[in-house]
């Protein structure tokens, strides 16, 4: 029988997302076998993801298990994934996507983010929520906040921030929905690109029987197509987690149709733009909505979120 050696980070909601992967292949007549491990992005918690200075903070190891044979496959959220990766790797399926919403997570079921007279301090380390935010909700306060969802909800009980805002899929995995005060309109709101779906990641070096056999069983046609457009819009912005962009692409039949944009640090700015095709176009419309958002006012806003980052 072949065996599928699957590489994951070792938080709760990774080996979720993982363990549910490893499911879905052992269904299929596959056996797997789980190696986890910490990565730069697990391990560095006093700063934001932003300033870490690197690509792929929690991929670099990942990809060396790849890259010398160790593992077959690495089990991501997408949306923690580079928009170019290393030579010699692949994204070779995208599982179902949940929900792509961001929400509001707090103890206090009375907390009400639409309410301007009362302050209300929010933990989040995301620069795209953080803009957003300054841009949506100007009277509140962010506080920054780094760690796995469990570390975060402790944080919060422990006085820190008043509420967290986190994606809505990794809430669901983690068993914590009654806890949300607040689901953001996805429209307004929009997500980072990937949010709420699985990638799986492989080297170009894997073998072809290994490598159709995990997309037969794994890969989603529908996530296919619209993570295409997301991530070839991201490409087109030559960005990652260190700017304020965001992407949600979404099919109606055979219609794609992406919304996304991009904002300045201090959320003064929000550029948001909408682009629609056929499907089987996903890249090119991605990459045409990357251009309509820098030649909107996108590339000034680039050049000074990296003036600022220096």
């Amino acid at each position: 029988m072949t065996t599928i050696h699957i590489g994951s980070r070792k938080s709760k909601l990774a080996m979720w997302q993982t363990n549910t992967v490893a499911a879905m292949l052992e269904e299929s007549g596959l056996k797997t076998q789980i190696s986890s491990m910490e990565t730069k992005g697990d391990k560095v918690l006093d700063v934001s993801i932003a300033k870490i200075g690197s690509k792929g903070v929690f991929t670099e190891e990942l990809e060396d298990q790849l890259g010398s044979g160790v593992t077959d496959i690495a089990v991501h959220s997408a949306k923690d994934m580079q928009s170019i990766l290393p030579d010699g790797f692949g994204l070779i399926a995208f599982t179902e996507r949940e929900k792509a919403n961001d929400v509001l997570l707090s103890t206090n079921s009375n907390i009400n983010i639409h309410d301007t007279s009362k302050a209300i301090r929010i933990g989040t380390s995301s620069v795209r929520r953080i803009a957003l935010l300054k841009h949506f909700y100007p009277h509140v306060e962010t506080v920054e906040m780094r760690g796995n969802l469990q570390t975060r909800i402790q944080k919060m009980k422990d006085g820190a921030c008043d509420a967290l805002m986190l994606a809505y899929a990794g809430v669901k995995r983690m068993n914590y929905e009654e806890m949300i005060v607040e689901i953001f309109p996805e429209q307004e709101f929009v997500p980072p690109v990937g949010q709420g779906c699985i990638a799986i990641e492989a080297a170009t070096s894997l073998i072809e029987e290994k490598y159709r056999k995990i997309r037969e069983c794994l890969n989603n046609p529908d996530s296919e197509s619209c993570l295409l457009a997301e991530r070839a819009y991201l490409r087109a912005m030559e960005g990652g987690c260190s700017i304020p962009a965001f992407g949600l692409a979404q099919l109606d039949g055979d219609e794609l149709r992406i919304r996304g944009g991009l904002a300045s640090l201090d959320g003064k700015t929000v550029l948001m733009e909408t682009e629609r095709g056929p499907r089987e176009q996903a890249e090119m419309i991605g990459e045409r909505l990357g251009q309509t958002i820098l030649e909107a006012g996108g590339r000034k806003i680039l050049a000074e979120i990296k003036r600022i980052q220096g």
